[in-house]
């Protein structure tokens, strides 16, 4: 096996085991019977970007991509259909899953319609998907600030915190082998926010004080 297999072995193996993780906050809608204290949005935003990247992976004729990305979409799907159905505020869920498949709607009549030729189409679809990955790798930065200043690191995760650095890596070192820089930039940040975290634990608290937290995370 050379480098590149490992490296889309250990891709799928950590993206996927990231993406798992929403198989806590499952488990416990379905025991509550309820949504509440689950976050919804984390579950849209990253189905959003694992059909983005999965659509980069089916132009870019990637296995990698597409297969973690196919595996991705499919839980977010599960997690967004579990919610929906615990939630209390169904209304509200509704109007945002319309809001990410009209975004999705736009996106694809863009991407096959308006631009359909194919460096152009690849090159655009690869920028818009960096941006979304790198927004949501940036999004916890307020969280992290809040726990400086409170100097608690009760709402972390260092197994998350682990998964999301191995991740990061995996596919910035990948993007490098391919020479795509459409997947090794918006992974970047993902590997210094995780750093940061790492930090934090080290500087105001032990392991076990960390709490399992879905976030939403990159695949690409």
């Amino acid at each position: 096996m050379d480098f590149l297999q490992l490296l889309s072995c250990a891709c799928i193996v950590f993206t996927v085991g990231m993406f798992s993780t929403g198989l806590t906050d499952l488990k416990k809608m379905r025991n509550s019977q309820s949504a509440d204290n689950i976050q919804f949005l984390p579950f849209l935003t990253t189905c959003l970007n694992n059909l983005g990247w999965l659509y980069y992976g089916v132009l870019k004729k990637d296995g990698t991509l597409m297969l973690v990305n196919a595996i991705g979409a499919c839980l977010q799907i599960v997690y967004i259909l579990a919610y929906c159905r615990y939630t209390k505020d169904t209304r509200r869920a509704l109007l945002q899953t319309l809001a990410m498949v009209s975004t999705l709607a736009l996106g694809w009549g863009y991407f096959t319609v308006v631009v359909s030729q194919g460096d152009v189409q690849l090159n655009q679809l690869g920028l818009v998907c960096s941006a979304v990955t790198i927004s949501m790798y940036l999004s916890p930065l307020a969280d992290l600030l809040e726990i400086i200043r409170t100097r608690s690191v009760q709402c972390l995760s260092f197994p998350l915190a682990v998964a999301t650095f191995l991740t990061s890596a995996s596919w910035t070192l990948y993007g490098l082998q391919l020479q795509d820089y459409y997947i090794m930039v918006p992974n970047t940040p993902g590997i210094v926010t995780s750093l940061v975290r790492f930090f934090l634990f080290w500087k105001f608290g032990s392991h076990g004080q960390g709490k399992p937290a879905y976030k939403a995370m990159s695949t690409g």
